[in-house]
């Protein structure tokens, strides 16, 4: 039952992606629409990283996410071994992944449409990318201080 939801929810977060990318694609290109002052909906086709580091570097990000998927895929009963932020942030970085991955292969480039005009413009799986992150990040915390109270 746990693997059918794990796949369930990084079906749902890949497809999530897919459809607000092509929905961007297909309405957005070459314009932007305000939707709240600090909030636009901006198509940009990225073929860079974050921030516009490694631009038209699409063939050596395809490979690092071949890598980051290969190794999450790997690493996953170890992950699962560590609590529920360590799993759950690996599904959300490995769902991102793959939906960037397949922006890259299919199109030559990410599609990007969140603009909150002070940060650069992202897609939906940038976004779980970036939280499975911090639930990494979290989890260095949590486990350093449940260890210390084991002690």
């Amino acid at each position: 039952m746990e693997n059918k939801v794990v796949m369930g929810v990084l079906g749902g977060i890949f497809l999530l992606d897919h459809v607000t990318k092509m929905l961007a694609f297909v309405h957005l290109p070459h314009k932007s629409i305000e939707l709240l002052p600090f909030f636009h909906l901006t198509y940009v086709e990225n073929t860079g990283a974050a921030f516009g580091m490694l631009q038209n570097g699409n063939f050596l990000l395809t490979l690092l996410m071949l890598g980051i998927i290969a190794y999450i895929i790997i690493s996953w009963r170890e992950f699962c071994s560590y609590g529920p932020l360590v799993k759950w942030g690996a599904v959300f970085i490995l769902a991102g992944a793959l939906g960037n991955l397949y922006d890259r292969i299919m199109l030559g480039f990410v599609v990007d449409f969140l603009d909150f005009r002070v940060w650069p413009v992202f897609n939906v799986a940038d976004s779980f990318i970036t939280v499975g992150g911090c639930m990494f990040f979290i989890s260095l915390f949590t486990q350093r201080a449940t260890k210390r109270e084991e002690k």
